[in-house]
């Protein structure tokens, strides 16, 4: 690839705010949510993140692709993200465990992205100006034809993207032989959760989204597990219905990101979306049932209502964003019920918050 000769593309925002560009050489245009990651590593597993479905990806670290692939690094077995808009994307990596460069893993996958583009004016434009659509273009659409285009897409808001990203048949995942049965419903669930589960003597059934409880039920669990995924949650009526009848169980019920605004929703809890969201894995919180603060990676673009949380008699916060005092996690007073809106599994502190799932697992053993 000839760096200096590589094609001019554009990234357009819904409010028509043009930033500029190169190709890195894969022709098309992408529409989605921008949003901005702050993570300086990890690039990996965030493109594979279903969670981040529908979304053109902003990474404000100076350098993407410099440590190559491995397939091992994956949360799903494809790039999720809907294009990515970075400053210096590197055709040549480093790294005695990488298995190929970034480039070849988008080319494959057909993944539009769009470098030298001033990420840091970006980002700032994006935290002042809020979340929105958007599109990146690399094969030469005029603005106008872009515009007409954009003004099409759907907005994060109401939009229900689960379906998108979840099993379409359910599956296992650890030893059969294991002490406890999960059953989990699949939101757009991360391949490093099932490991965290396993590696704690769990044998996984995942589900698909829309599974009912009484198919769940037939598994005859120890537990339920409400994943992550993408989207707005409010449009999940039926995951919703389900959950509330996990909770009726009496068994443990443990949610993780989109799985905690269920839980939310099913106490009758509102959620709303955020002006911008929290993504990167350098978030503190204070857990409030310790005292203690956490560094946490998160990645959501709606929240449940704390005001509403703090006035419901059998809810609990345990846990808030030290940023701007979101709900960063909350359980029953009356079921052994519980829910983080952030990522246990990816652990950037490097173990700050992965007693959770040592939490799931004690009480699966009451």
């Amino acid at each position: 690839m000839n760096y200096t000769t590589r094609p001019q593309a554009i990234l357009l925002l819904a409010d028509g705010s043009v930033f500029y560009g190169k190709s890195i050489g894969i022709s098309g245009k992408t529409f989605g949510e921008v949003c901005f990651n702050t993570g300086m590593t990890g690039y990996q597993e965030v493109f594979t993140d279903p969670s981040y479905f529908g979304q053109i990806m902003v990474t404000t670290n100076s350098h993407i692709g410099n440590y190559g692939i491995n397939t091992e690094e994956v949360e799903s077995d494809k790039i999720m993200i809907s294009g990515l808009v970075c400053k210096n994307f590197s055709f040549n990596h480093s790294r005695p465990n990488s298995e190929s460069n970034l480039y070849d893993y988008f080319e494959k996958q057909n993944l539009i992205c769009i470098s030298d583009v001033d990420t840091r004016a970006l980002v700032s434009y994006i935290r002042d100006n809020g979340a929105q659509n958007a599109v990146i273009c690399t094969d030469g659409t005029p603005l106008e034809e872009l515009k007409n285009q954009l003004a099409s897409i759907p907005d994060m808001k109401g939009l229900e993207l689960a379906s998108k990203v979840s099993t379409k048949e359910p599956y296992f995942f650890g030893d059969e032989n294991a002490s406890f049965k999960i059953a989990a419903l699949d939101l757009g669930i991360k391949t490093n959760i099932l490991r965290n589960l396993a590696k704690r003597d769990c044998y996984i059934k995942v589900f698909p989204f829309d599974t009912t409880f009484e198919e769940l039920e037939k598994f005859n669990p120890n537990g339920y597990f409400l994943s992550n995924g993408p989207g707005d949650p409010e449009p999940l009526s039926q995951v919703i219905e389900t959950a509330k009848k996990m909770i009726s169980s009496g068994l443990p019920v443990f949610g993780i990101c989109l799985g905690h605004q269920i839980i939310g929703l099913a106490n009758g809890i509102s959620t709303y979306k955020m002006f911008n969201g929290h993504r990167g894995i350098n978030h503190p919180i204070m857990n409030l049932l310790t005292g203690k603060g956490e560094i946490t990676s998160q990645n959501h673009g709606f929240a449940v209502n704390r005001e509403e949380l703090e006035n419901h008699p059998d809810l609990e916060i345990t846990h808030y964003h030290l940023n701007d005092n979101t709900v960063a996690g909350m359980r029953m007073k009356s079921k052994k019920c519980f829910s983080v809106q952030y990522h246990p599994e990816a652990s950037p502190g490097p173990h700050d918050s992965s007693y959770l799932f040592d939490e799931f697992v004690s009480l699966l053993n009451n």
